[in-house]
């Protein structure tokens, strides 16, 4: 069997090596749940790489979004070349659920926009782990949300070896039934064709190359990989498996049970409505269920088909839904990435759902069946769990609880960069000692973070700072991906010399120009104000060797001293291995990500951030071609945190095209 092999010119160092041992350790002495608790930019995913190699064990890494699952994939495909790293998190571009509102007796129908490419790449890892190839899989919390059986999935393939007898008609019959189709002029994903006695199949999860297999009358002469761009024979096989072209597949075999159960439930439905006189839902229900009954029978698909999974399955009434995780076999390891903020996005997307479908039922809208195709609930959650490494810089109580308090720490970043120093100022005088405090930033050519409570105090204080010459810029929490990036762009090119805001935590602001965090009203009750959350702040001047926080601040609550304490002892940690390794901190050298390759695209975009309010349809419309062209030359050559970040950008400009038409 193949392993993992970690391909990395680096070895670990600070506290890496440490963090690597310690975690090794505990799994050798049966402790499956632990903590790495790892300080910003201590090098945690390479830490991960290493016990990934270790244990060498298929791995599932969740994260809370998709632009950090980006990031770690591209990662983890350059240190793993030789194994399976695969991608998983939803598909939809943009996703509106099926909703009710009773008070106004508003009914919004489901609207989604899949991705294509994503779709390929969920494939791709269902079809990873399901081939017993060690696999690591980087996955966002859409991973505990419903997917096909691995019966199914194993069921529904089919194997082709040289020398095999294969009816060449039954075959295309077998790929119709594992949903590709049939298309002799555009060999796309999940296609297939038929020239004489070749037969070229597209598999669904990938288009970079095609599988041609050729016949000598029913025999299989030849198997064989051909590159989709140059056609090239790449690889030659004795056996292939084709698996289905979609990660959801309709087992026919249970059709027609799966069908009279749909009906009865209709049936019991309907018979309780008009029992509690509730005519208008039963008359509701009755016709939205035929209508989609019809529309399985004569199609095989409805518009929301996934609602009737529990039927469609031969699933009992409330059981556990099939996820990725049930294709985890044996002994398995599961990294929870920002586990203080992944976590409480598992926990709450069970009841989010059960909510909404609630409302669903109760009004006729769906079969209580419904209800059943749903994300994992946290119980169900827990129980997949074999071994598990929760990993963030401020990991909650509860996440430590379940470890047993096997805390690993990993503190001293490989750069030799030390945690910011900790100053308390009055807040009587605020904002003039602040606007001395950026006046010497701007001396020093360094840049600066303010945080403040509320919109209003945020523009007020970017007004009045632009009244005293200094360059600012007002991030509020609705700025869209583009603007966002633009901004701090702007920010370490010198355009600005401070950014102001309320939430300055999110990905993406790991800023080695800014040496000075300030938060104003520090002593003040709130989220943002919390320890953790001062924590992270604090982090946000660790990539500058003469990073510094003030807080403002009348007095020093259990919050802020709990936060001062912690950034000091990590402090005091790094200082200590610094003298015994003579190693001297610098700042963090970090190349200006530009945001487009082309200059026709940077031109389209700049005009679109500076125009926001006068849309002009055409001119939109060609932007939103040259940056669809530049994500998708940015997904093959698989800079997918790239490719994410200009398709949200393509989102942005096709909304404002929407909300344009819509007022004229």
């Amino acid at each position: 069997m193949k392993k993992f092999v970690l391909t990395s010119e680096f070895k670990p160092k600070g506290d890496q090596s440490n963090a690597i041992q310690k975690i090794m350790k505990n799994f050798s002495d049966s402790v499956d749940t632990q903590v790495l608790l790892g300080a910003t930019g201590t090098g945690k995913t390479f830490t991960i790489a290493n016990i990934i190699n270790k244990v060498q064990k298929n791995t599932l890494i969740m994260v809370h979004n998709k632009t950090l699952a980006a990031q770690l994939y591209s990662e983890f495909k350059d240190l793993f070349k030789q194994n399976h790293v695969e991608y998983f998190v939803s598909y939809f571009d943009f996703y509106q659920p099926e909703a009710y509102i009773p008070r106004t007796d508003t009914y919004v129908e489901k609207s989604a926009q899949a991705n294509e490419e994503i779709e390929m790449l969920r494939l791709s890892t269902i079809n990873s782990l399901a081939s017993g190839e060690p696999t690591i899989v980087i996955a966002s919390v859409a991973a505990i949300y419903a997917s096909v059986a691995p019966s199914d999935f194993e069921i529904y393939r089919i194997i082709l070896s040289k020398n095999q007898e294969r009816n060449l008609k039954q075959l295309q019959y077998d790929l119709v039934r594992l949903q590709y189709e049939r298309n002799n002029i555009d060999l796309k994903p999940g296609t297939f064709r038929l020239k004489g006695d070749v037969l070229e199949i597209a598999p669904g999860y990938t288009d970079a190359f095609t599988i041609r297999v050729s016949f000598y009358g029913n025999t299989i002469e030849d198997i064989a990989l051909i590159d989709s761009l140059t056609g090239e024979v790449k690889e030659r096989w004795d056996t292939y498996v084709i698996v289905p072209a979609s990660e959801y597949i309709m087992n026919k075999d249970r059709w027609k049970e799966s069908m009279e159960l749909i009906k009865s439930e209709m049936i019991e439905r309907v018979k309780s409505f008009k029992m509690n006189n509730k005519l208008l839902e039963a008359q509701r229900i009755e016709e939205r269920t035929k209508h989609d009954i019809e529309s399985m029978e004569e199609l095989g698909y409805c518009n929301g088909i996934e609602n009737y999974s529990r039927h469609l399955e031969l699933r009992k009434e409330g059981s556990t839904p099939y996820t990725l995780f049930d294709y985890f076999k044996g002994d398995w390891l599961l990294v929870i990435d920002e586990s203080h903020m992944t976590i409480p996005q598992v926990r709450g997307m069970y009841n989010t759902d059960r909510s909404r479908k609630n409302t669903l039922v109760e009004y006729g809208w769906r079969l209580p069946s419904a209800l059943d195709n749903r994300p994992l609930n946290f119980e169900e959650f827990q129980k997949t769990i074999n071994k598990v490494i929760y990993m963030s810089a401020t990991p909650n109580e509860w996440e430590v609880a379940q470890s047993g308090n096997h805390v690993v720490e990993q503190l001293v970043r490989p750069t030799g960069l030390i945690d910011p120093i900790i100053e308390i100022h009055s807040s009587k005088h605020q904002v003039d000692d602040l606007v001395i405090e950026i006046q010497k930033q701007i001396k020093k050519k360094e840049r600066t973070f303010i945080t403040v409570l509320t919109i209003k105090m945020a523009e007020s204080l970017t007004e009045y700072l632009h009244k005293q010459k200094i360059k600012a810029m007002y991030m509020h929490n609705e700025l869209k991906t583009l603007e966002r990036s633009q901004i701090i762009n702007e920010l370490r090119r010198g355009k600005y010399d401070v950014i102001v805001g309320i939430n300055l935590l999110r990905e993406g602001l790991d800023v080695p120009e800014v040496s000075l965090v300030c938060i104003l009203d520090a002593d003040k009750p709130g989220i943002f104000r919390s320890n953790k959350s001062l924590i992270q702040t604090f982090g946000r001047a660790a990539r500058n060797v003469n990073g510094r926080v003030i807080m403002y601040a009348d007095t020093i609550t259990e919050q802020m001293q709990s936060a001062m304490d912690e950034t000091s002892r990590r402090r005091q940690i790094q200082i200590e291995y610094n003298k015994k390794n003579h190693i001297t901190p610098q700042t963090i050298s970090k190349p200006i990500f530009d945001d487009i390759h082309s200059k026709e695209g940077a031109k389209a975009v700049e005009a679109y951030f500076h125009n926001r309010n006068k849309v002009d349809l055409k001119k939109k419309t060609r932007a939103i071609a040259v940056l669809r062209k530049e994500m998708l030359q940015a997904a093959t050559h698989q800079e997918y945190e790239r490719a994410a970040y200009l398709r949200d950008m393509i989102i942005e400009l096709e909304g404002d095209s929407k909300n344009a038409v819509q007022e004229n």
